[in-house]
Order: C-alpha cells, then structure tokens, then sequence
C-alpha cells in the first residue's frame, strides 16, 4: 500500500463516462461476465445487467461463494468456459482480485475493474490493505467468526452504499454473505492485466476502497480509467457509468479485432 500511495500522483483523474453505446454498434459474439465482491452477491448487478442486455450484449452474472480465492476462480472460469464468443470479464471490489487471477482465460479479451482491487503477482487484498493511508476511513468489519467476515450492519450503508435508496442500502446489509477470511489471504499468481487491456471505474467517495488507492492499482495496470460520484457501492446506486464503461471496453476490442 505504500508503494501504491507512493505513485497516486502519477495518475490523473479520468475523463467524464461516455453515455453506453447502443446495440447497433454492439458484437452479438461477446459475452459479460459480472463478478461480484465481498459481503454481497450477484445481484447487485440487476441495473447494470439490464442495461447491457437492453443495449444487446449477452450477460453472465457469477454467484461466487466468497469462501476462498480459488473457489472463486473456479466457479468464474465455469462461467468463462459457458460464455458464447469472447469474454469482456469485469470484476468490483474483491471481485477485481477474481478477475485478475481468472482473466488468464484465452476466451477473456478485456478487463473491467469497478472499484476493485487489482493485485500484481503475489498480492491479496489483506496486503492491498495492511498500510491504510493515513485518515483514511476504517471498513466497519467486524471480527472473523468461524473464518468469515461481515461488516457492521448500523455501518454498512455510510461505508459501503451511502448513496443507495435506504431501503436497499439496509437490504444489502441485512443480507450479507459472509467473506472468507481465506479470501482475502488468496494470492495471485500470474496478473491478467499484464497480458489484456484494462478499463477502470473509480469511485471517487468509496469509504470501503481509498480513490487514490483505486488511481494507482489503475495506473499500474495500465488500465484505461475514468472516475464517477459515488460510492464503493455505485455499480448498484448509478449502474449508467458502469455499464458506459463495459460497452466502452467491449468496442474497443471489438475495434482490434476488426484491425486485425
């Protein structure tokens, strides 16, 4: 982390989220894959999803267990091999970790991290998050019971879904799923990001994830990044910048594939 702090200067905020792009101009021969992150499950996608298919894409939402980081490399590689075509594969929160390790996948053309975390070889999210930078806001985790995690439920909407509708903010916290400990300790081997195109979403008020520790692991990726208002749970509160920025990555390697 503190090598991350180290380089947050280097990146600068990205530009304004394109509107999504409509279906003519989207490859029936292409598939999203949404993988979710801790204390969640894949629900959360339900306004982002609908988008995508509205605008013509084929979507694949994975149920990850969250118990550990090869469990949950396996039941998204499952996902990538039932997939038609190629695969833009996009990951938020944890779920960046899955897809960092999972990406490797020769079906998986693009990555799209929202919000995520987005290791480099050895890394895991409790090394992501071993040296918080200073006055940055604490996640309300409490402590491990039987090896999983749940957040504080009086805490969870103003550290994860401060700008989600009340009722589905206490919805999301009364419905956790627990996070293996094992999950966070998950290492990854070989960084999909060193061998696909990137895309990055920043949440610029997460109080789960530091924004400028969103810019960095973006920039270390080589990612190609963009910031929007929210927080860490905006995928779910504004799906419009989200879904903007997968088609944004689908097109584009639609565009190679095509120069190819």
């Amino acid at each position: 982390m503190k090598k991350l702090r180290a380089a947050a200067a280097a990146l600068s905020l990205g530009a304004a989220v394109a509107a999504p792009v409509h279906a003519a101009s989207t490859d029936q021969n292409k598939t999203i894959v949404l993988v979710h992150g801790g204390f969640v499950d894949g629900s959360g996608w339900a306004g982002v999803h609908d988008m995508l298919v509205k605008d013509g894409y084929k979507v694949i939402v994975v149920q990850n267990p969250t118990t550990s980081l090869a469990d949950d490399v396996a039941v998204t590689r499952r996902a990538i091999a039932s997939a038609q075509g190629d695969v833009v594969l996009v990951g938020h929160s944890y779920g960046g970790v899955v897809i960092t390790e999972a990406g490797t996948d020769p079906r998986v053309k693009a990555l799209v991290y929202i919000a995520a975390f987005a290791p480099d070889t050895g890394e895991s999210v409790s090394s992501l998050i071993a040296n918080p930078p200073p006055g940055a806001p604490v996640p309300p985790i409490l402590p491990p019971v039987d090896g999983y995690l749940f957040l504080d439920k009086a805490k969870f909407a103003a550290s994860f879904a401060a700008d989600v509708a009340p009722g589905m903010a206490r919805f999301m916290a009364d419905s956790q799923v627990p996070w293996g400990v094992a999950a966070l300790d998950g290492k990854v081997s070989t960084p999909a990001w060193k061998t696909r195109p990137s895309w990055y979403l920043v949440a610029a008020q997460d109080k789960m994830i530091p924004p400028a520790a969103q810019r960095v692991m973006a920039s270390r990726a080589g990612a190609t990044a963009r910031e929007a208002p929210g927080s860490h749970a905006l995928y779910v509160a504004d799906p419009r910048p989200v879904a903007a920025l997968i088609e944004q990555a689908a097109t584009a390697i639609k565009a190679t594939a095509q120069a190819e």
